[in-house]
């Protein structure tokens, strides 16, 4: 079975810094990210790997969290490439039955097995001339495994059941969430076959690494569904960005969509409040024994409201002492660690600094 993007009804769209996918069914919207932009640096660079990768016919093999946006990034190669205007199938194979495994990918020929009351070709021959992405790739057994191995080293696969050899001429990309180095440790995945899809690597890094992508992409989602639902009108207030940039997103872009259709559904006015948001996973660790408050809007850390910055200020200055600027920077690397829930990337990000100088300062101060 193929999974919820078949060629027919899932095409992509690639507009300057964001990829989305043109029509998809309900079904695969509620577990598929669909959307990924390039604002972020580090999204941005990835962009340009994608490019490059893209201009050649090596087998790439996409690795990251569940919900990055795994096979939006193989159709974005699939777009860029010489293949473009041919098929591209892309296959989940977690979701392919354990029985059924070796027919759906290679084909079976008439009565290979009880059932097969006909010929039928596989998926690696439907995608000749075009592109087949394996989504999932590490929960295929040893046995598929060993037939993956063959048919991507000789361009050419036995149907189940067959005995003349069948060439394929196709552009192959896979994905994992699995850490397929530590699976071949355990002997559950072949290291002839890791290397061999292995040939070029993209990570995508999880949306908490690349915090410049989450207000784009909340902006774009919030855009899709206040059209679809009907509304006038509707925009985030300050804190509810500050919510979004600080929240850790355990489950990526898909977990992002799914709070930005609930919050229109929720909303009073047409202001989203963080409230509204409803992040149920992960939140900004506060501690409480601190002295110093941390700023829950952005509001409270704006140049209109530095009279109480001045006066905190103030009183640590006539408190006196030689180490008077280490104290100030190091509460405000503590509370930026605090606020970010110990998340480092959006800690830096949030005070405009590399990661690197923050751990320097955090070294400094003992705060790891």
């Amino acid at each position: 079975m193929v999974t919820e993007f078949h060629p027919e009804v899932a095409s992509v769209a690639s507009r300057e810094n964001i990829v989305t996918f043109d029509s998809l069914p309900a079904r695969a919207r509620a577990i598929k990210a669909t959307a990924f932009v390039f604002s972020d640096a580090l999204s941005s660079a990835l962009h340009e790997r994608v490019q490059k990768l893209s201009k050649s016919d090596a087998t790439v093999l996409i690795v990251g969290e569940t919900g990055t946006g795994k096979e939006l990034i193989a159709r974005e190669i699939h777009r860029l490439s010489e293949r473009k205007n041919k098929s591209f199938i892309g296959i989940n194979c977690a979701a392919l039955p354990e029985h059924l495994v070796e027919s759906e990918l290679f084909g079976h020929e008439r009565g290979a097995f009880t059932g097969a009351t006909s010929p039928k070709e596989g998926w690696f021959e439907t995608a000749n001339g075009g592109t087949l992405f394996l989504d999932e790739v590490g929960d295929l057994s040893l046995g598929t495994q060993t037939k993956m191995l063959r048919a991507l080293q000789e361009r050419e696969i036995n149907r189940v059941g067959g005995r003349a050899p069948i060439p394929v001429d196709i552009g192959f990309l896979a994905a994992t969430n699995a850490n397929l180095e530590e699976a071949v440790r355990a002997g559950r995945f072949r290291e002839d076959l890791y290397y061999r899809l292995n040939v070029a690597q993209l990570r995508l890094p999880p949306l908490r690494e690349r915090p410049g992508d989450i207000l784009p992409l909340a902006e774009h989602f919030l855009e899709n569904y206040r059209v679809r639902l009907g509304i006038e009108a509707a925009v985030l207030s300050e804190s509810a960005e500050v919510a979004l940039t600080a929240y850790e997103w355990p489950g990526n872009i898909r977990e992002l969509e799914n709070v930005a259709h609930q919050s229109l559904l929720v909303m009073r006015g047409n202001v989203i409040q963080p409230i509204d948001l409803n992040l149920t996973g992960f939140r900004p660790i506060r501690d409480e024994t601190t002295a110093s408050k941390i700023p829950t809007s952005a509001s409270e850390v704006t140049p209109d409201h530095t009279p109480e910055l001045d006066r905190v200020i103030t009183q640590i200055l006539c408190a006196g002492g030689l180490t008077i600027f280490s104290k100030i920077e190091e509460a405000i690397v503590r509370n930026a660690l605090l606020y970010s829930g110990h998340n480092q990337v959006q800690a830096a990000h949030l005070l405009g600094i590399s990661r690197n100088v923050l751990r320097h300062r955090l070294k400094l101060y003992g705060l790891i």
